[in-house]
C-alpha cells in the first residue's frame, strides 16, 4: 500500500510539472508568430519599395533616351 502511495505521489508531481513546462512552451510560441507576422510584414514592404524603386527607374531611363 506504501508502494501505491509514493507511485501516485510521484506521478503527481511529474504530471504538474511538465504542464508547468508546457505552458511556458506555449508563451512563447505565441511570441514567434508575431514575430515571423512582423518578419512577413517587413518582408512585403521590402518587395514593395523594391518594386516601386525599378519602376521609377524605367521611368527615368524612358525619359532619358532621345527621341
Amino acid at each position: 500500500m506504501k508502494k501505491l502511495l509514493t507511485l501516485m505521489f510521484a506521478v503527481a508531481l511529474t504530471l504538474s510539472m511538465s504542464s508547468f513546462a508546457f505552458s511556458q512552451d506555449a508563451g512563447s510560441s505565441d511570441s514567434s508568430k508575431m514575430d515571423k507576422k512582423e518578419m512577413k510584414k517587413e518582408k512585403k514592404a521590402s518587395k514593395k519599395k523594391d518594386k516601386k524603386d525599378k519602376k521609377d527607374d524605367m521611368k527615368k531611363d524612358d525619359m532619358s533616351k532621345p527621341q
